[in-house]
């Protein structure tokens, strides 16, 4: 728990939900190909009762029904599959409900594309260049190489600590294993990259579609790894987004001039247009520092200065600097657990001696206690609602705020939703606007009920900062 408050960390993409058949990566991922290098694919109604298949819907909140978005994708990959070197292979895509930028790619050429992911993109090249790179991925059969490197490593492993009885050489051959695996995994995306441009413009597509895409990932800050080579993770599965852009760009030179192939905007924005937007009311809605959840029933309202990101297993909050975080989750609790126990059996640092207590907010029974870090000071609390418990833990370094005064604040909001209310939580959704004459991207942003409106309508329009807009020309904006 501790860890995961001050990590921050993002929505879980993938992790130990999917078999090995599956390797998930923030925008472009790839399956684990066990067929045979010459096996050609046939999907038929078997795949849907695929185990892989139903764990990854279900962990993106199943398949967004958008038929023309849809017939759009399919004759995308249809056009790049005939320009590939395996024309005879079958494949299907499909659209994931949720917001997170991400795209994947199964061995047995099931393709999946997140909503997110498309309400970035701009144009039909910009979305062939994804599904390219992941078609790459399996024509390649990265995941197959990936997994007898990953074999071999481990077998090494085994005979260095087990027969050789050298625990220590064991640890030091598991840490190269850890980096070649990681340098391996990179070439596999650069590579990918390199073909998914080829077969993007063999198949008629403007090639600087994959660059263009990878330059709004980049600022939307979906990229992966740092987007700075100095800043990059040794271990991190992906080059840095800056480094991918620029050899997409390279590789789009070497076969094509700027303007020759077909990028088709209007037709992309014609299918997006009524797309859901950002979270899905069913999930929970986060709104400037407040979060509601309607299906659940509970909301609460973050600090001034915080930012709020809704993940699948728990709503994370920081400061700008951050100095200052919190988390709010439902607890899995046995039935009959006092809220002094769930504080005691979920927390894993040490309750200060005296601080554990118990009260009412609202009506509601509330258990609330602190704990001290090398680092960072805590407060912790357990709120019944119903019969659903709920945590509300912050945080602050050490002497860099007032978390006492910010935790009662914090705590003093959060409430139970009812029905009447739920009913008035909206989903947004995308909208496609003709700019008028005189039309500015501030003037269409403040369209937008969210926060930061001209900095997202900046990034799902592919626009930079005080960029004109073209009268006529269609742009993205965010309705209820």
């Amino acid at each position: 728990m501790r860890e995961r408050l001050l990590s921050q960390g993002v929505r879980l993409i993938g992790g130990a939900m999917l078999a090995a058949s599956l390797a998930g990566c923030a925008v472009f991922g790839n399956g684990d190909a066990s067929l045979p290098a010459n096996a050609p694919r046939v999907i038929g109604p078997e795949l849907e009762k695929d185990r892989d298949h139903q764990r990854l819907l279900a962990a993106f909140g199943g398949e967004v029904r958008a038929p023309q978005l849809q017939r759009l994708l399919t004759d995308v990959t249809n056009r790049l599959v005939m320009a590939t070197d395996r024309p005879d292979e079958a494949y299907q895509v499909a659209i994931l409900n949720s917001p997170v930028v991400n795209a994947f790619a199964l061995p047995n050429g099931r393709l999946y594309v997140t909503r997110g992911l498309l309400a970035l993109a701009n144009d039909s090249a910009e979305v062939a260049a994804v599904l390219s790179h992941e078609i790459a991925h399996v024509t390649l059969r990265h995941a197959s190489q990936r997994n007898e490197m990953q074999a071999r490593s481990t077998l090494i492993k085994r005979v260095t600590e087990n027969v050789l009885n050298d625990a220590a050489q064991a640890a030091v051959v598991q840490n190269q294993s850890r980096s070649s695996l990681a340098s391996f995994s990179r070439s596999q995306e650069l590579e990918a990259d390199r073909m998914g441009v080829r077969v993007l413009a063999r198949a008629g597509f403007d090639p600087y579609g994959a660059s263009r895409f990878l330059t709004a990932l980049g600022r939307s800050g979906s990229g992966g790894p740092a987007t700075d080579a100095a800043g990059a993770d040794m271990m991190a599965s992906h080059p840095s987004t800056n480094e991918r852009t620029s050899l997409a760009l390279q590789a789009a030179r070497r076969v094509s001039a700027p303007g020759i192939g077909e990028a088709d905007r209007a037709a992309y924005l014609f299918a997006l247009d009524g797309i859901a937007f950002g979270d899905d009311p069913a999930d929970g809605v986060v709104k400037g520092r407040r979060f509601v959840h309607a299906r659940l029933g509970v909301a609460f309202e973050a600090p001034e200065g915080f930012t709020l990101e809704n993940t699948s297993q728990a709503v994370l909050g920081s400061s700008q600097d951050g100095a200052r975080r919190l988390l709010f989750d439902a607890a899995d609790t046995p039935s009959g657990q006092s809220l002094e126990d769930v504080l005691r059996s979920t927390w894993n640092d040490t309750i200060e001696p005296g601080s554990l207590t118990t009260t009412t907010i609202k009506g509601l029974p509330v258990a609330t206690a602190s704990s001290t870090g090398k680092e960072w000071l805590f407060r912790l609390s357990a709120i019944r609602i119903g019969n659903t418990t709920y945590r509300l833990i912050m945080a602050v370094r050490n002497g860099t705020g007032d978390l006492e005064g910010m935790f009662q604040r914090t705590l003093n909001t959060v409430r139970q939703v009812h029905s009447d209310e739920a009913r008035m939580i909206r989903p947004l959704t995308l909208q496609m606007v003709t700019a008028q004459p005189g039309d500015t991207a501030q003037r269409l942003a403040e369209r937008m009920p969210v926060d930061r409106a001209l900095e997202r309508f900046l990034l799902i329009n592919g626009l930079e900062k005080n960029g004109p807009l073209k009268p006529g020309e269609r742009y993205k904006v965010i309705v209820e």
